[in-house]
């Protein structure tokens, strides 16, 4: 499933081919992945694309009335995001990109937004494990405030609140769209392999400074992975159709087996919180079962104390 890098590589491209563009029609084929069809077939024709951009693992279409707004040129987007949006999540499969309106529809091509300048805005999607859905003034709001932090923008001291605040493990914390929005497994594994903390480690449990180093471990890693257009697993592509690099730079994800380039030791790959997790033995310690047993160690030795 693309995470924040993937998103902010096809968000990016899609500010720079289609932004400033006026939606004329709307063509819908399956609609299961979609909130409400009809608000879509009904809202967008007519709406210029102010802006695109990535919010969490979600992109959102800034929406203008074109009656109302100056049109910016083309890649520009400079006009003020409004209170309307298209809610784009691609899911496992999806793909959003501009194509030209008399090129042949590929297969699984399921919404097609066609644009003021004789092209269109394709979506397809094999699996439709994605979502899309227009939002609009308050429903926008409630959507967008159902997130947490921001990774790339987040501070060290909201960083280290919303992390050690909770008896979660560390792992379960960072995929934990209401903590931090848009990171999943992948950067995950790889931001707790560069910080050397160990997935299970309960996040209540964390120091001050491995707070810190993991949030600069985080952040670094998500830069770069954007810059290198992201990671390709399986068939993700950004809006040009161009494969991520980033999966070249893995340390830990998808390399159980193989030799950690710190310290060896072979990677191994456990279940955290129901997910994969791949770290490795030597350079992420595992924590104690003290800490993962938390207050009922504590109520033990309180007892034993008591008897004492």
């Amino acid at each position: 499933m693309p995470e924040l890098p993937e998103v902010e590589t096809v968000a990016r491209g899609l500010q720079i081919s289609v932004a400033g563009r006026r939606i004329l029609s709307v063509t819908l084929r399956k609609t299961d992945f979609i909130d409400d069809p009809g608000a879509i077939e009904r809202e967008l024709p007519g709406r210029t694309i102010a802006k695109v951009e990535r919010f969490g693992k979600f992109m959102l279409l800034r929406l203008i009335p074109s009656a109302n707004a100056s049109q910016p040129q083309p890649g520009e987007g400079a006009a003020s995001p409004s209170s309307q949006a298209l809610l784009v999540h691609l899911g496992m499969t999806g793909n959003l990109a501009p194509h030209f309106a008399g090129q042949p529809l590929e297969k699984h091509t399921h919404v097609m937004f066609a644009l003021d300048d004789g092209r269109e805005l394709r979506y397809t999607d094999a699996r439709r494990f994605g979502r899309m859905a227009y939002l609009a003034d308050e429903t926008l709001t409630q959507e967008l405030q159902r997130f947490g932090a921001e990774p790339l923008l987040v501070s060290e001291k909201e960083f280290a609140e919303r992390i050690r605040g909770s008896k979660a493990r560390i792992k379960a914390l960072l995929l934990d769209q209401r903590v931090l929005r848009g990171v999943g497994n992948i950067y995950a594994d790889e931001s707790l392999w560069a910080a050397g903390i160990h997935p299970a480690k309960p996040g209540e449990k964390l120091t001050l400074q491995e707070s810190a180093t993991l949030r600069r471990a985080l952040q670094k890693i998500l830069q770069k992975a954007i810059v290198m257009r992201g990671s390709s697993i399986a068939d993700f592509v950004d809006a040009e159709g161009r494969s991520g690099d980033y999966q070249r730079h893995h340390k830990a994800y998808g390399r159980e087996g193989e030799k950690c380039r710190r310290c060896g030791r072979n990677i191994r790959r456990i279940i955290v919180a129901g997910r994969s997790s791949h770290f490795c033995p030597g350079c992420q310690r595992a924590p104690r079962k003290a800490e993962l047993s938390g207050r009922k160690t504590k109520r033990r030795a309180r007892v034993r104390t008591s008897k004492r």
